[in-house]
Formats: C-alpha cells, structure tokens, sequence
C-alpha cells in the first residue's frame, strides 16, 4: 500500500505558533520575595547589634527580638525595649559594620 504523505502547508504552521505564544504570557514577579524576613531572622538568630534610624530623624540601637507584617521589637541594653512599626523607619543598619556606619552617616548629612 502507498500511503500518501499529508503535510500541513507553512502558513498553516505559523498560524498555530501564533496562536500558541500569544497565549502563553509571561507571569509577573512575585509580589512577595521574603527577602526582609530573610534578613530579619539573620539579625535575631545572631542577635546583631543594630541601629534603626526613624523617618523623624531619632535613632535607637539595639537588637531584633522579634517582628511581624507591621512592627518590630528592639532590644536594647539599659533602657526599655521597644515596639517600632515598620512604616514608621527610614532604614536601619548593622553597627559593628564600619561601611554601613560610613553610609549611615553619609545619609543623614543629606
């Protein structure tokens, strides 16, 4: 028996590509990375000595106890602890960190 061979023409090929990748779009980046609770469990479990700088311009030092979605607890030697919610903190930084210090105070020259 002789089979006769179908082939589809090109047009044909190029339509259905078409369709396929028009279809298939590229998924946005996730909204949440956890890179800050990543870098908040670093600073617990090695209990960090930090520096959070607030958007008022006051400073507090101490180490991360614990945080959730809004606030953090600061830890600090010889004054009471505090509860800072996070909207309320310009950056914070590591104090044994003699770069970061350099940038910190680079910052609040501005």
């Amino acid at each position: 028996m002789n089979r006769k061979l179908l082939r589809p023409s090109l047009s044909e090929v190029k339509e259905k590509m078409a369709k396929e990748t028009a279809s298939k779009k590229k998924a946005p980046p996730p909204y949440e990375t956890h890179a800050e609770n990543y870098y908040y469990l670093k600073q617990m479990n090695k209990k960090t000595p930090m520096a959070v700088v607030l958007v008022d311009g006051e400073e507090v030092h101490g180490y991360i106890e614990w945080y959730d979605r809004h606030c953090i607890k600061l830890n600090r030697e010889d004054t009471p602890n505090l509860l800072i919610f996070k909207n309320s903190i310009k950056y914070l930084y590591k104090l044994n960190d003699k770069k970061n210090e350099a940038l910190a105070q680079g910052a609040r020259k501005k």
